[in-house]
């Protein structure tokens, strides 16, 4: 989840681009996506498991963080929720109301970021300083969750 053009709020996407050149499992499909809310369940119907990547900005959060958390642990992060839309654990409700075929196992990966309302398509120096680690570390979280 991201978006390229607002500095680090592209992590996300890059983190997916770099990973599936990394080869996590033969199982895993990634796909880049900058949208949250209802539109998020078009992307993730008809999946058992389903692993998003995102940033987030906490009160006292380091740059180049990396949590890990289920959905009992969930934070909001940048764009699994729209201020113009529902936010994303009522959208899974829904989604299950409307009995859709939403995934049962959802793991959120989020990234602390310093910036990510000013254009640019680089991240700040921070979180660039921090990226091998960060992707390092993403990469172990997911071969943790995909087995």
């Amino acid at each position: 989840m991201g978006n390229d053009i607002l500095t680090d709020d592209g992590i996300g996407p890059r983190l997916v681009r770099d990973l599936a050149k990394m080869k996590v499992s033969p199982l895993v499909r990634f796909e880049v996506a900058c949208c949250g809310g209802l539109e998020i369940m078009e992307y993730i119907k008809g999946y058992s498991k389903v692993v998003f990547i995102d940033a987030i900005r906490t009160v006292d959060g380091n740059p180049g963080e990396v949590y890990n958390f289920d959905l009992s642990g969930f934070r909001e992060t940048s764009h699994l929720s729209n201020l113009h839309d529902i936010n994303f654990l009522t959208a899974l409700k829904l989604g299950k109301n409307l009995d859709l075929d939403l995934p049962s196992d959802l793991h959120i990966i989020a990234v602390e970021i310093v910036e990510d309302m000013e254009f640019g398509e680089e991240f700040s120096a921070p979180v660039k300083k921090q990226y091998p680690r960060i992707l390092e570390k993403v990469y172990s979280v997911m071969k943790e969750i995909t087995g």
